[in-house]
């Protein structure tokens, strides 16, 4: 599970690159986990040790939903954190469905093996 934290724009960057290394080190690219979150956050917390499980299997990236360059997530999000997008689509919310999320990952898997 790798872990950024920053702007926005330094996150699609770093997030790019990081598709771009994981395409050309094997034709598998691990899905984009991003965690919409903000300091403190113990819900967001215990939903990173109930994902802990499943790290190997996709890329977290967290957005602090209080930097000024991430105004338009919080006006979105701010009383429903810890909330969670897998490739940019909204998946859950407050808590971390484990079921969802492995149904999800298996439809993602399933789709880059062509299965």
């Amino acid at each position: 599970m790798l872990w950024f934290q920053g702007n926005s724009m330094q996150l699609a960057r770093s997030s790019f690159g990081l598709f771009l290394r994981n395409c050309s080190a094997s034709k598998t690219t691990l899905p984009v986990l991003t965690l919409f979150t903000k300091d403190p956050c113990p819900l967001c917390d215990e939903a990173k040790e109930v994902l802990k499980p499943y790290e190997n299997r996709f890329i977290l990236q967290e957005v602090n939903i209080t930097l000024p360059e991430n105004s338009v997530w919080y006006e979105r999000y701010k009383f429903d954190i810890p909330v969670f997008h897998l490739n940019g689509q909204f998946l859950m919310m407050h808590r971390v469905n484990t079921s969802k999320l492995e149904k999800q990952l298996l439809k993602l898997e399933q789709q880059s093996t062509g299965g």
